[in-house]
Formats: structure tokens, sequence, C-alpha cells
């Protein structure tokens, strides 16, 4: 077999291993779906997870919407009590969102659901197993850490 050919077998298999874990985990109830938020919602409060805080004008250009769909998004999210809008305090025209406690309460419910259980699956491994994990994993990270991830367009679509 062909290096070239093996690579592409063992990425094949990684990942169809990858999708089945994945299946796997999420017949554990997650916060994530007893959250009702619609997708968008849902990203918005993961941007805001990463990135502390964001203009309308910024998750428009995240989510690829135009500003009045993000301004309809936002009014949601801040009904459910999970993000607030506050002035750019270097730009007084600018409203700002962020997470609420609340907000930041359910990304870390999310989070943590998941990790709970790749933490369980990580307990059932021998100790050589885990540092070959952890080395595959700071390598990935690495790697991705150096690629250049396409985003959205900055300019919203209306």
């Amino acid at each position: 077999m062909r290096v070239d050919d093996e690579r592409e077998t063992l990425i094949r298999q990684i990942s169809e291993t990858q999708r089945g874990l994945g299946r796997l985990l999420a017949q554990d109830r997650s916060p994530l779906f007893d959250s009702n938020l619609t997708m968008r919602q849902l990203k918005v409060v993961i941007l805001l997870s990463c990135t502390g805080s964001a203009s309308g004008q910024e998750l428009a250009g995240n989510l690829g919407v135009g500003l009045g769909t993000v301004t309809g998004i936002v009014d949601r999210l801040v009904g459910h009590g999970l993000v607030t809008r506050h002035e750019d305090p270097h730009d007084r025209r600018v409203r700002r969102v962020q997470l609420t406690d609340a907000g930041r309460t359910l990304v870390e419910e999310i989070n943590d659901a998941g990790l709970r259980n790749y933490r369980r699956i990580m307990e059932r491994l021998d100790l050589d197993s885990l540092r070959s994990l952890a080395d595959v994993t700071a390598k990935i990270a690495a790697i991705a850490a150096e690629l250049p991830f396409p985003r959205h367009n900055t300019t919203a679509a209306h």
C-alpha cells in the first residue's frame, strides 16, 4: 500500500470513529438539547463565550447575516436572560453584547456535559494510551493553531 493510500485510509478510519463516538456521546442528555435555542442563537452564545463581547456588526459578520437579523437574535437572547447589551466604552455609538451569568453558566454546562463523558472514557485507558493520546492531541492543537480557518464575510448580507 502506498503511503498516500495508507494516510487516506487512516484519516477516513479516524473520522468514522470520531463520528461514531460523537453519535454515542450525543445520546446523553445535554443542556444543549434543553436550551430551546435556535442554531443562530447558540452560535451567538458560543461566539460571545470566546470573545467576551461583540458589537452587532461583529456578530453579523461572524454569522454571515444582516444587522437586522442579529438584532432579532440578540433580542430573543436578552429575553432568555442569556445576554445583555451595553454601550461600548470606546465608542458610545456602538452597543456591545455580552453573556450574562446565566449565559456563561449555559456554556459551561454544555461544555462540561461533553467533557464529563469523554473523561469517563479516558479514565478507562491505560497510562501508555493516555500518554499517546496527550501527545497526538497536542500535535493536532499545534497544527490547528497554524492553519488559517475560513471565516464568514465581514460584510454582512442584507
